[in-house]
């Protein structure tokens, strides 16, 4: 059995971290496009949150393979989201 510590409520505010999640199609952004997400989704909570939350807050970006996502009932490729970020039509 595992056994967790109980919080109280203050203690759980003392000890908050925002987490951002970003889940993208592998291939589409490369590493100066991630870190550009990650500074700029960590200036946005700053600028609600203060920035004191700066050094607390947390950017994961998690990349999933082509075709494990989708939407409207189609699979997603590494090409149709190129295709939708350059405006262009998707089939």
């Amino acid at each position: 059995m595992l056994m967790l510590p109980r919080f109280r409520e203050a203690s759980i505010k003392e000890n908050y971290m925002p987490l951002i999640e970003v889940h993208v199609i592998e291939n589409v952004f490369n590493s100066e496009q991630k870190s550009q997400m990650i500074k700029k989704l960590t200036d946005a909570m700053v600028s609600i949150e203060g920035e004191n939350m700066r050094g607390v807050t947390w950017v994961k970006i998690s990349e999933s393979r082509e075709r494990d996502w989708g939407i409207g009932g189609q699979s997603l490729t590494t090409e149709a989201v190129k295709d939708l970020a350059a405006g262009r039509k998707v089939a």
